[in-house]
């Protein structure tokens, strides 16, 4: 089984503020990224904020989405993707792609990702939150960390 797991936290709207990628490859997790990502303006929400415990602060001299792209496409293109939740992280994945002039279809991915939320409420697991899901199945988790999310994520489309 190979795959990209992405996990999204966002600053305000779908503009994030930090990515987790885990690659799979046969089965066996074989690379994790991280990054703090600038949101435009650096704004964020005091929602957000409280939900993942990252401040403008931590982000005022991290790189812009833009500057993190080849990075991001490197990890991404021509992959299975695989999310919680996928229509959110595939939303702010286009949409700051579109922001920043940058052409979605040259990741050539799905149009829609592989989604273990959809997989956990089809076994019956309701709700099927991440944290949830990694209760019931036994995983670690820190909860809305992105690597730890898109770990978590990985994990759960292993044992699916």
């Amino acid at each position: 089984m190979t795959f990209t797991a992405i996990d999204f936290e966002t600053a305000i709207g779908h503009h994030p503020c930090s990515v987790g990628i885990v690659t799979v490859e046969n089965g066996v997790i074989t690379d994790e990224y991280v990054t703090l990502i600038k949101p435009p303006n650096n704004l964020y929400s005091p929602y957000t904020i409280q939900v993942h415990g990252i401040h403008p602060r931590d982000t005022a001299n991290a790189k812009t989405f833009s500057q993190l792209f080849p990075e991001i496409q490197r990890r991404l293109q021509g992959k299975v993707v695989v999310a919680h939740n996928e229509s959110f992280d595939r939303n702010v994945l286009s949409k700051s792609m579109a922001l920043y002039n940058l052409d979605y279809n040259c990741l050539n991915i799905a149009a829609k990702w592989e989604c273990t939320v959809k997989i956990y409420k089809a076994k019956g697991l309701k709700p099927a939150k991440l944290s949830d899901c990694c209760r019931e199945m036994n995983i670690a988790l820190n909860h809305h960390e992105a690597l730890s999310d898109a770990r978590a994520c990985a994990q759960l489309y292993l044992l699916k």
